[in-house]
Parts: C-alpha cells; structure tokens; sequence
C-alpha cells in the first residue's frame, strides 16, 4: 500500500512538473511568438489565435476523438494516468499561466525555448508511463505499430502537418518555419532526456582475429566483448564478429584498437539508444 501511495504521488510530482514545462512552452512562448509547435496543443493555439478559445480548454476538447479511436489500443491505465495529466495541464495552461507574463520579444529565441521546454515537460511525462493525450495518443499507439521509431520521430512527422495549417492563420510563411524550429529542438530535447542519459554506441567488428580484437579493446578501454561465428555471403568464409558497447567517447579507441590488431577489419559504429549493464546503468529490480 506504502510502495502504490509512493508511486501515485511521484506519478503527480512528474505529471505536474512536466505539464508546467510544456505549457510554459505553449503559453507563454509559442502563443505569442505566433506559430503553432505542432501536436493537438498547436492546433488549439491556431483555434485560440483564430476565435481566442482557451488553448488548455480547446486541447481537451479535441482530445475527445482520439481518446475515443485509441482507449482499446494503448488501455485503462495509460488513459487514466494521460487524463489526469491533461486535467493538470489544463488547469495550467488556462488557469495559473495567464498570471504570469509571456515573453515577447525575439521570435526565433521563442521557437527554440518553447520546442526545449515542451520537449523536456514531455520526456519527464512519458517517462511515467502517461502523457498529454491527444496526438501523444497517436504517438505512443504508432509507436506499439512500429518500435524501430523514436517517440521523437513520429512527433516530428504529425507535427509537421500542425506547423502547415498555422501558415493561412497566422498569415506569414515564418510561421511555417518557428514552428519547425520549434519542433526540432522538441525533438533532439525529448530523445536526448529519453534515451540520451543511457545511450551509447555498438561498435561491430569483423575479423579473422576475434579474441585478439576483444583483448585489444580490454586493454584501450576496459570494455568487455562478445564474440559471434560469422560466415561471409559470398565467399564462405569463416571469421569472428566482436560486438562491444561502449560511450560515445571511447568509439575511437575501439576502433583504434581493432585496427591495430587487425588494419583489414571491418568496424561499423551503430547508435545504442539505451544501454543497461555493467559499465553503463544497471536495470532497476522491482521488489
């Protein structure tokens, strides 16, 4: 009972520190900079710019549909949780924000620290499991369609339609293009928080000397290896494939290594999301 209360209330503490982040972004950059950032919240502040309908208010409005077409895709408890999020951010975009003033200056810085603060307010709300509803539903039910995209990848293509429709609203092409830059640093800012704190690279080498390779690379950077049989296509040839994750920082040296061993190799360097292990973050274990 103890550990549920303990989870409720951090579930809140995110959900509100979140929402504060992404509707200072909306409110209190991008409204008055005049350009939408993208998601159902740009689309209500082109309404809100249009008619002068509350944006947190129009947000939840809009929600109703989607809400309606993914509730069976993504379940009770991630609807429950997003409801509670949309609740508090509406309550701070429409009810605390408006005492507060907005910046009103240079529209280019506004685009870039409303796409920074939306992005952060949306990683640490994701990161429990809920979010802003609305085309954070369509998100995270592509995403369960099609996990080899990042959560900021699908954002950036449903948003680009969002920035396009703010062009006849606001009435400038420059709309168009805050709203892209806008939408960029959400995006680099929401996978960097996700994803960026555990990432690292996967170093895959390929040679006739695989134990020597893993040696070489213990010694450089005292990163552990595996080692895979591998049969090349076309000839048939028997060789070794080293795999090793390491930091973005030690990609050199791995490489290094594996040509001083082996100058033939063959090494390619992939992105590694989220590594977890020893050496990088260990698992949490749930008691």
């Amino acid at each position: 009972m103890a550990e549920k209360r303990k989870e409720f209330l951090m579930d809140v503490l995110f959900e509100t520190v979140g929402s504060i982040l992404f509707g200072v972004g909306v409110y209190t950059f991008a409204a008055k900079g005049g350009f939408a950032p993208g998601g159902l919240s740009g689309l209500a502040l082109i309404i809100n710019f249009l008619t002068g309908l509350p944006i947190g208010t129009m947000t939840l409005v809009l929600n109703i549909p989607i809400i309606l077409c993914t509730f069976r895709i993504l379940g009770r408890r991630f609807f429950m949780k997003s409801l509670r999020t949309m609740i508090i951010s509406t309550i701070i975009i429409d009810g605390i924000l408006p005492l507060f003033p907005v910046y009103d200056s240079n529209r280019l810085l506004a685009a870039v620290f409303s796409g920074i603060l939306m992005g952060a307010g949306l990683a640490i709300i994701y990161m429990r499991n809920s979010s802003t509803g609305g085309a954070d539903f369509l998100i995270h039910a592509a995403k369960r369609k099609a996990p080899h995209f990042s959560f900021g990848q699908i954002s950036m293509i449903m948003d680009a339609v969002i920035i396009f429709l703010g062009v006849p609203a606001f009435g400038d092409i420059d709309s168009a293009l805050y709203g892209m830059i806008s939408v960029f640093a959400l995006t680099i800012v929401m996978d960097k928080i996700m994803y960026g704190a555990g990432s690292g690279k996967l170093a895959m080498i390929i040679t006739d000397y695989g134990r020597e390779v893993a040696k070489e690379i213990d010694r450089a950077v005292e990163r552990g290896a595996t080692l895979v049989d591998v049969t090349g296509s076309y000839s048939g040839t028997k060789k070794d494939m080293v795999l090793c994750a390491c930091s973005n920082n030690e990609v050199f040296k791995v490489r290094q290594a594996a040509h001083r061993v082996d100058p033939r190799a063959m090494v390619m360097i992939c992105e590694a999301n989220e590594v977890f292990g020893e050496g990088f973050h260990a698992l949490e274990e749930k008691h």
